[in-house]
């Protein structure tokens, strides 16, 4: 994790320190009019009164330092300090992450459980055709249908977000919605894999000749097994999550994480995308350890070895 945090460091200010974005950096305090009047010789006083003509990696161990210190700079769309506003933003999607998370776990590990159990019959095909259509569908297509049909022609939820006085359960139900209908078609779908897999096992089999009751062959045998891919995946759900926030927060004007990194890239907000991708990349390799650890303690095989 280390390692990559280091690299995606460098790189991230590398991609930053280029003089396009030295030029949006001035173009985001100056204006544009302002940029295209300066000479070339009050260009560059500008820059030396920035400290953007100093050596690279004196101006990189800086920002480690500042950032480390939970000095993230500036936010020159929002006025304020970059800190505040990303902890502000993240609270509120892992508002929405938890709401999905604890509707998506037990859904799709149960819808998952009885498809793999009764593999081939028509359970495990309604499940498992209404799995492979829920993540076919991209999120903004089902965020305008769910618009379309519960707002506007049902007029059960509000058709946007953005929560301007307080907290709204009912302004939730969209967004939640539209990220659970994808998030648990490809739980799903793993669930159910695993738990077909399982079934077909030696050791299931012997159970089942031995003659244990059957729910007592599922509970204490085959579940335990089946369970440990899925629940490993589901932390992984943690780093798609955060990409998928982009479009949902941004359609229902949510202000959560992922608007805040939309709003940054499209304003030119460098100091807010510096830190926004840092974070995203933090949870990207956070979710993978999380899951490996989660492999090692569901898997005893592996903690044997």
């Amino acid at each position: 994790m280390l390692l990559i945090m280091a690299t995606i460091s460098i790189l991230l200010f590398a991609v930053f320190d280029t003089d396009q974005f030295k030029k949006r950096i001035a173009v985001s305090e100056l204006g544009a009019f302002g940029v295209a009047t300066l000479s070339e010789t009050d260009y560059q006083a500008w820059l030396e009164t920035k400290g953007l003509n100093e050596p690279f990696m004196k101006r990189y161990v800086e920002w480690v330092a500042n950032t480390a210190k939970g000095r993230l700079g500036w936010s020159i769309e929002k006025n304020t300090d970059v800190g505040a506003l990303l902890g502000a933003r993240l609270l509120k999607t892992a508002e929405l992450a938890v709401a999905v998370f604890l509707i998506m776990v037990p859904l799709s590990l149960i819808l998952g459980v009885l498809a793999g159990m009764n593999e081939g019959s028509r359970l495990d095909r309604v499940i498992s055709v209404g799995a492979v259509v829920s993540t076919s569908i991209p999120e903004i297509a089902t965020a305008v249908l769910l618009t379309v049909v519960l707002a506007l022609g049902l007029g059960l939820v509000p058709a946007k977000s953005a929560m301007v006085g307080g907290f709204s359960v009912r302004e939730m139900v969209l967004p939640v919605l539209t990220l659970l209908i994808y998030d648990v078609g490809y739980v799903v779908r793993m669930t159910r894999a695993s738990m077909a897999e399982v079934m077909t096992s030696h050791y299931i089999r012997t159970a089942v000749l031995k003659g244990l009751p059957h729910h007592r062959v599922i509970v204490k045998h085959a579940l335990r097994n089946a369970l440990i891919v899925p629940f490993t995946l589901i932390f992984l759900q943690l780093n798609w999550l955060l990409s998928q926030v982009v479009v949902v927060e941004v359609f229902f004007q949510y202000n959560g994480f992922g608007r805040l990194l939309f709003d940054a890239a499209v304003f030119g907000d460098i100091a807010v995308l510096q830190a926004a991708t840092l974070v995203a990349v933090f949870v990207a390799v956070m979710s993978q350890l999380l899951s490996d650890i989660g492999y090692l303690v569901l898997n005893p095989r592996l903690r044997a070895a």
